[in-house]
């Protein structure tokens, strides 16, 4: 399991499809709007990333529109054709 620091929260890549996770590119868009999401889905369109987050339904921040089993679908309808995007999953160590 890979996983990266960002935000002093910890998150493990689930997939980093075309080499996309670039750590300085994703540190500069990161804030704490993000901490209550389950996922980060990352993708970029003309050289810039952009981030959205996603929810497991047991989360009590879950809404459908940010479904994390509609991901794949999102990144389809809702991403350039065949682009760079990483998803990282938020590790909540006990």
């Amino acid at each position: 399991m890979k996983t990266i620091i960002l935000n002093n929260k910890k998150y493990e890549i689930i997939e980093n499809y075309k080499d996309a996770l670039q750590v300085e590119d994703i540190e500069e868009k990161i804030t704490d709007y993000f901490d209550n999401f389950d996922y980060i889905l990352g993708d970029y369109a003309y050289g810039k990333v952009r981030l959205k987050g996603f929810n497991e339904k047991t989360n009590k921040n879950y809404k459908s529109i940010n479904d994390y089993n509609k991901i794949k679908e999102y990144i389809k309808n809702n991403c350039a054709y065949d682009c760079k995007y990483f998803i990282l999953r938020l590790i909540i160590e006990k």
